[in-house]
């Protein structure tokens, strides 16, 4: 007998059943779902962990490259070695990536391509390694050089990237699948029960969670690639640079640049001071690298203070912070946090497990530095400091080459090359300069009784007298034993060489030397020679000056130059100097006077003042011997002004004697109308009476005034409102633009000597019109100088030429024979 149940039950079981279905349904779709998702979180790691390690294989790869062209271009062992390294560093990567792509035939296929590039690289670089002991070793640098050996290279990146590129391939296509499941699970969820809408809850949350991941993988993964061009870049440019300061500049931006750091900044260790010095930095926020140069120039940034720096140091490891905001124990740490720094770190750089430096880098990104990108880092570091001790050998051995390791000066070598770059300079300036070579006197005996300790002893001490003396350590060097060499890099007169010399001589000989607590004198014999007289290249020059040290040495001379007639004309230079100075107090100068008359009437219409010497050894001298070394020795403007008194005193005593009373032109030195004060002596010259300024005349040079036009206008100004007028000698010479002549404050135009003797040509007496026809619209007065002929008389006459002064009207003449000849006619007349 069959038991009938209830309909209500019936319905119940049925609907029971249903649910119990649709709770299958939605538990196995949740499953899937669930399985789904954890399936793609563990695909998604292991395609982390794949192109993790292909990172790696390819910087192990890319170092195998470069320590073998480094090691091709400079022969250093510890590139080989930093290969041999890291190929094993590579085998270890290739076989973890045949482990991880085991179930793929095509990346094997890759990995066994992967494999066979590495050992072609390895024997290329064991080819190498035979090669730099052949004489083909430069043509393998050339290749190596030229980048031409790259194709290993190249198609490793090409199997790389295509590895790359179907793990990224098969990364999407999971996370496409898992997205489904996902949206199924969604379904399930809107259909199911609590305990579906639990089961579901979850499954989305393992799936929210595994995306998570997966974001987080692929932002790591960028991050690498990023450190990865960074740390490229800097290996790159490593080859190139050539000092330090170069590397560190270029690490540092490349880091901003490549590695998207806000900021990154290299210090060194001081080791005299303790101290932590920032060389370089990089980076937008220069505040806070203000800031921290200060910090670290303060008391507190030595290596036991409490920054990231001073611990990296002190534990020679990286130190790190990922959340400055806070981080407590940062001290700038709310400053970086409104510059927006969320995460730095600090990594040593260790030579030889010793501590030289930090490379500091900062980020706007928090918890920045995982394990993988401080480890990629820390190499990075490693190589930094590496590139930094090859060039610090670099260097000294630069300059082993070329200095002298007991003073510090240039060696001979590096002191011919500079004298061949000043040699350069003088041609191009069109100027002389000369080459002094030093030998000790008696430094042999001295350093055989004291002992050597003493003798290095005392030509340091002659090395720095000589620098202090030349004011330049460029200028100074060492060539042997008790040989110093300096260059006299501008010699404008052969005069002033000798001046230097007997002042340098003497003071060399008066200094005092300290050794072993008693005082030393010493004496020096040297050897000269000038540029271009005595040699037009380096090794001409050096080589004359020996030859001239080496007849000072064996004579009774303390210096000699090269060419015999130059000593003898120094010397004879000195002689005219050393009276000169004597000169003023023994009243030798005299002014002579020349004529100047009306072309038309033929009347004395002024004077111009000549100086003569009358010197005790040679007579009575003109001035184109001694005023240029009056100029030289700056004499000229102590005899300018007794010119100045002496017109005046004459012009006064002209009036008082009743004689006419013509004004007296008074030329006037470049040195005198540069001098600043010289308006003031001007004034202080016709202060003497009141119808002073009446009696004088300036004559200026136009190249003289040319040479600084501002400056000329602003003094003939103030000496115009004196009452003293102004001419402009040997007019036509000096190339003045009429713009500016418009503007000086002159009275007459001297023309050229040479323009009046091209007047009898058809060129020259055009030329010579336009200037008195410049001048007379310009309302000056016009005198020619230098006549010396009855036709050129005619010609400026018939021109309308004011003034002339020359030969044909007289010589100039002592002051009573001019009194005598040409006042007292002017008088009568």
């Amino acid at each position: 007998m069959k038991i009938q149940l209830p309909v209500v039950l019936k319905v119940q079981a049925a609907f029971g059943a249903v649910m119990m279905a649709v709770l299958l349904v939605v538990g196995i779709v949740a499953y899937r779902s669930v399985l789904a998702s954890f399936e793609s979180a563990q695909w998604a790691q292991h395609t982390d962990e794949v192109l993790e390690h292909l990172a790696n294989l390819r910087l192990r790869m890319e170092n195998i490259e470069n320590g073998y062209r480094d090691f091709a271009l400079s022969d250093t062992d510890a590139f080989l070695q930093r290969s041999r390294a890291n190929a094993s560093l590579a085998d270890n990567e290739q076989r973890a990536l045949r482990a991880l792509t085991a179930d793929n035939p095509r990346q094997q296929r890759r990995l066994s391509i992967v494999a066979d590039l590495l050992q072609r690289m390895v024997q290329r670089g064991d080819t190498i390694e035979r090669l730099r002991q052949t004489p083909a070793a430069e043509d393998t640098a050339a290749l190596i050089r030229s980048g031409q050996d790259d194709s290993l290279l190249a198609a490793f990146r090409t199997a790389a990237r295509d590895m790359e590129a179907e793990e990224r391939q098969l990364l999407r296509g999971r996370k496409s699948a898992a997205a489904i499941r996902y949206r199924e699970a969604q379904v399930a969820l809107i259909l199911g029960s609590t305990l579906a809408f639990l089961i579901a809850v979850v499954s989305g949350w393992r799936v929210a969670r595994d995306r998570t991941e997966r974001k987080g993988a692929e932002d790591r993964l960028k991050r690498l690639n990023r450190l990865y061009a960074m740390v490229t870049g800097i290996s790159a440019s490593m080859v190139r640079v050539r000092d330090r300061a170069d590397l560190f500049n270029r690490s540092c931006q490349t880091a901003v640049e490549h590695g998207e750091f806000e900021l990154a900044w290299i210090a060194v260790i001081d080791p005299n001071e303790n101290r932590i010095v920032p060389v370089a930095w990089a980076g937008h926020d220069e505040t806070v690298m203000a800031a921290i140069k200060g910090h670290f120039s303060s008391s507190e940034g030595t290596l036991q203070g409490r920054t990231l720096a001073a611990r990296a140091i002190r534990e020679g490891a990286p130190t790190v912070s990922n959340d400055v905001q806070k981080d407590e124990s940062l001290i700038f740490g709310k400053m970086h946090a409104q510059s927006g720094v969320r995460s730095l770190a600090v990594f040593p750089l260790m030579v030889s497990d010793n501590p030289i430096g930090v490379l500091a880098l900062y980020t706007s990104k928090p918890e920045f530095f995982d394990a993988a990108g401080l480890l990629l880092l820390t190499e990075l570091a490693g190589n930094v400091a590496f590139a930094f001790d090859h060039l610090e050998r670099q260097e000294r051995l630069d300059r082993l080459t070329n200095y002298d390791t007991l003073t510090g000066l240039a060696n001979r070598r590096s002191f011919l090359e500079r004298v061949a770059q000043y040699m350069l300079s003088a041609a191009d300036a069109g100027h002389k300069m000369a080459v002094f070579l030093i030998d000790l006197e008696r430094f042999k005996k001295l350093n055989d009784s004291l002992g050597r300790p003493a003798g290095d002893a005392l030509l340091k001490q002659v090395a720095e007298w000589l620098v202090q003396n030349a004011e330049n350590v460029n200028l100074v060097a060492r060539l042997d034993a008790d040989h110093f060499a300096v260059v006299l890099p501008k010699v404008m007169y052969e005069a002033n060489v000798a001046r230097i010399l007997e002042k340098t001589i003497a003071a060399f000989m008066k200094h005092e030397f300290s050794l072993n607590d008693a005082v030393y004198r010493m004496a020096a014999k040297i050897g000269v020679a000038v540029f271009p007289d005595d040699g037009t290249d380096a090794d001409t020059l050096f080589n004359n000056a020996e030859a001239a040290l080496k007849k000072a040495k064996a004579s009774r001379d303390r210096y000699l130059f090269y060419a015999q007639k130059m000593t003898e004309t120094v010397a004879l230079s000195l002689g005219i100097e050393n009276r000169l100075r004597r000169a003023l107090e023994r009243e030798e100068f005299v002014l002579h006077y020349q004529p100047k008359v009306s072309i038309v009437s033929g009347k004395l219409t002024g004077a111009e003042a000549l100086i003569r010497w009358n010197d005790p050894v040679s007579g009575l001298t003109l001035p184109g011997r001694f005023i240029p070394i009056l100029e030289e020795t700056g004499l000229i403007h102590d005899v300018g002004r007794w010119a100045l008194r002496k017109a005046i005193e004459d012009y006064r005593r002209w009036r008082n004697d009743g004689l006419p009373a013509v004004r007296i032109a008074v030329n006037v030195s470049p040195l005198q109308l540069r001098n600043q004060n010289f308006v003031a002596e001007i004034q202080q010259a016709i202060s003497v009476a009141a119808d002073a300024a009446a009696g004088l005349q300036l004559e200026i040079t136009e190249s003289v005034i040319m040479q600084d036009v501002d400056h000329s206008i602003g003094s003939l100004l103030a000496i115009r409102a004196l009452g003293v007028t102004i001419a402009i000698d040997d007019f036509g010479t000096g190339f003045s633009s009429l713009n500016y002549l418009a503007k000086l404050p002159v009275d007459t135009l001297k023309i050229d000597r040479s323009f009046v003797e091209m007047v009898s040509a058809t060129g020259g007496l055009t030329l010579v019109s336009v200037i008195i026809n410049l001048a007379h619209a310009l309302k000056l007065n016009t005198v020619a100088e230098g006549v010396e002929t009855d036709e050129q008389l005619r010609q400026l006459r018939s021109l309308g030429c004011d003034e002339m002064q020359g030969y044909l009207f007289g010589k100039p003449v002592p002051v009573e024979s001019f009194e005598q000849k040409y006042m007292s006619l002017s008088r009568s007349a």
